[in-house]
């Protein structure tokens, strides 16, 4: 398993949040980040990272492609 894939997260409003959760049997959240509009994280999945969840409007870059969160209508 490849635990060394970067995400970049770059906040298109303000108010984004980058929540991560942990690998296991259960799945738990285990970090949380608000970004405001401009602001970039860099985020790595790890042993204890399996998923980052993205609330509200971002754009999202990894290895894969390029996708854009949007908001809740």
């Amino acid at each position: 398993m490849n635990t060394n894939d970067y995400i970049v997260i770059k906040a298109i409003e303000d108010g984004v949040n980058v929540i991560g959760l942990t690998r296991g049997t259960d799945t738990r959240f285990h970090h949380s980040e608000k970004l405001d509009k401009g602001e970039v994280m860099i985020a790595q999945f790890t042993d204890h990272t399996s998923a980052i969840k993205v609330r509200g409007k971002a754009t999202i870059v990894t290895s894969y492609g390029e996708v854009e969160s949007d908001n809740k209508k």
